[in-house]
C-alpha cells in the first residue's frame, strides 16, 4: 500500500463526510414548516390554551437557534459546529445539547445492535461455511430453509411476533423498555442483568433475521473457494481437512464477509429504528424518530451526522486494512 492511496483514500474520505453532511442539512429543511412554531403551537395545545406572545417567542427562539438567518449563513453555520461536533440545543428537549442526547443513546444502540449483527454474523458465518464444505455433516443442509424463511421477514415484523409470544403470552420476556421501570441506570451487577433481560426479545429479533442472509453469502463464497486450484492443489498434496478448511477455504472467503459487516452496521439502521420504537427501546433509533417527529433540525442533524461518521470511519478501516487480511491486495500495483 503506497502512501499516495492512503492519503487518497483520506481525501475521498473527507469529501464523502461533507457531501453527506451538507444532504443532512439541507434535506430537512425541503419540507418547509416552522420547526420551533410547531413545538410552541403543540406544547400551547397541551396546556388547554392559546398561548400569549407567540410571536414573540417564535422570534426569540428563531435568534437563538439561528434560523433568521439566511440560509448560506445558517450552512457555514453548521458546518463550522458540525467541524467541532457541535450540533447547538435541541429544539425539543431545549435546553438539553444534540451531544449530550447522542451521548446517552448511543451506548444503547451499541450493545444493541453491534452486538446483535456481530453475533448473527459470526453464527452465520461458521454455518455458511461448514454448508459449503464438501466434506460437512449432511443434517447441516436442514438448516438452511428455516433461516432463509426468517431472512426474508423484517426486523419490526418479527420484533412484533416476539412480543406477543414470548412477552404477552409466555410472559418470559419483558415486552418494553431497556430496563425495569422505576430503576435509576448504574454501573452494578444487577442493573446489568436486568439491562440483558430486556435485551433478549430486540436482539433476538435482528439475530434470527440476519444469520440467513450471512450463512448464504458466506456459503456462495465457499463453494466458489473449494473450486479453486489452489485448495484442488493443496487437497492433493494430502494436507488435513482442517488446514484446507481454516487456512485456504475461510480465509479467502472471509473478506467479501468482511466487507458487507461494515456496510451491514450502516444499512441495518432503517430496521433498527423501528425495532427500538416497538420495544421502547432508549438507543439512538428511537431518539431519531422521535426527532423527525418533532421536526428537531439540530437532533436530526446530529444523529445522522454520527452515523454517517461511524460508517465512513468503518469502511475507511477496513479499506486499509484489505492487505492485511489478504496479502493478494497490493494498492501499490498499477
Amino acid at each position: 500500500m503506497t502512501p499516495e492511496y492512503v492519503f487518497r483514500r483520506i481525501g475521498v474520505f473527507f469529501l464523502t463526510i461533507w457531501l453527506a453532511a451538507t444532504l443532512n442539512f439541507f434535506l430537512p429543511r425541503l419540507g418547509g414548516g416552522d420547526p420551533v412554531r410547531q413545538q410552541l403551537v403543540q406544547q400551547a395545545a397541551m396546556g388547554g390554551s392559546v398561548q400569549t406572545g407567540l410571536d414573540a417567542m417564535i422570534a426569540i427562539y428563531d435568534e437563538k437557534f439561528g434560523l433568521n438567518k439566511p440560509l448560506w449563513k445558517q450552512y457555514l453555520t453548521y458546518l463550522d459546529d458540525t467541524a467541532h461536533l457541535d450540533f447547538n440545543q435541541s429544539m425539543t428537549n431545549y435546553p438539553q445539547s444534540v451531544l449530550s442526547i447522542i451521548e446517552k443513546s448511543i451506548p444503547w444502540t451499541i450493545g444493541l445492535l453491534v452486538t446483535s449483527v456481530v453475533i448473527s454474523w459470526i453464527i452465520g458465518g461458521l454455518l455458511g461455511a461448514f454448508m459449503g464444505w464438501p466434506r460437512s455433516p449432511r443434517f447441516l443442509q436442514y438448516l438452511m430453509p428455516p433461516f432463509l424463511s426468517l431472512n426474508a421477514i423484517p426486523f419490526f415484523l418479527l420484533g412484533l411476533v416476539m412480543v406477543y409470544v414470548f412477552g404477552f403470552r409466555l410472559r418470559w420476556f419483558p415486552m418494553l423498555y431497556g430496563y425495569k421501570p422505576g430503576t435509576f441506570p448504574q454501573w452494578n451487577l444487577t442493573f446489568a442483568r436486568d439491562v440483558l433481560y430486556h435485551s433478549v426479545l430486540p436482539a433476538l429479533s435482528i439475530i434470527l433475521v440476519s444469520i440467513g442472509g450471512w450463512a448464504l453469502s458466506m456459503r456462495s463464497m465457499m463453494v466458489t473457494t473449494t473450486g479453486e486450484d489452489y485448495v484442488v492443489y493443496a487437497d492433493a498434496k494430502g494436507l488435513k481437512d482442517r488446514t484446507i478448511f481454516v487456512r485456504y477455504s475461510i480465509r479467502n472467503a472471509l473478506l467479501p464477509q468482511t466487507t458487507a459487516l461494515a456496510l451491514a452496521l450502516g444499512q441495518i439502521i432503517a430496521g433498527t429504528v423501528i425495532v427500538e420504537v416497538i420495544f421502547s427501546y432508549p438507543g439512538i433509533g428511537k431518539t431519531l424518530y422521535t426527532a423527525i417527529r418533532g421536526s428537531d433540525y439540530f437532533l436530526v442533524q446530529g444523529i445522522v451526522f454520527m452515523l454517517i461518521l461511524a460508517i465512513a470511519t468503518a469502511t475507511l478501516i477496513l479499506d486499509l486494512l484489505y492487505p492485511l487480511l489478504d496479502p493478494r491486495i497490493n494498492y501499490g500495483r498499477n
